[in-house]
């Protein structure tokens, strides 16, 4: 994909989110108005964003066979190594997801009943964010292995 292409789908992206926003501003600000600027809002982004895939699909489909046939392959352990990383990343974030969801719940409402323990509450939804970190490092560390 050539260089003035790629400018031009990241300035169509970037207007495609702007545009909708700065007209409902502009205007009378209701629910009908709101509805429809981000009815546009998502309609514009994933179009040019599907026109996208399609045009660097079409442009990179000969980039990609010439590479795979020039390289050999990379074996069964680099792609088992790609997708474990991918699955410690995601069902990490999935559990420390509903770790902060039911920390977060409960913090705020302990803290709503006494405000002195604001710190302690923190550190318990804190904690609970460090699962996610934690996969992340090890996809890391599966990554670098390969």
């Amino acid at each position: 994909m050539s260089t003035i292409t790629q400018i031009l789908i990241v300035a169509a992206l970037v207007l495609s989110i702007f545009v909708p926003f700065s007209a409902f501003l502009i205007g009378e600000r209701n629910k009908g108005r709101l509805k429809t600027s981000l009815a546009i809002n998502a309609f514009l982004f994933f179009g040019i964003f599907a026109v996208a895939g399609i045009v660097s699909l079409g442009n990179g489909a000969s980039a990609l066979a010439a590479e795979a046939a020039s390289e050999s392959s990379a074996g069964l352990a680099t792609g088992l190594g790609y997708l474990a990383a991918a699955l410690v990343t995601g069902l990490s974030c999935i559990g420390g997801g509903i770790a902060v969801a039911s920390a977060a719940s409960a913090a705020l409402g302990a803290i709503s009943e006494d405000q002195s323990i604001l710190g302690k509450s923190l550190i318990f939804v804190g904690l609970a964010e460090g699962c996610c970190l934690y996969g992340l490092i090890i996809s890391f560390m599966i990554l670098g292995a390969l």
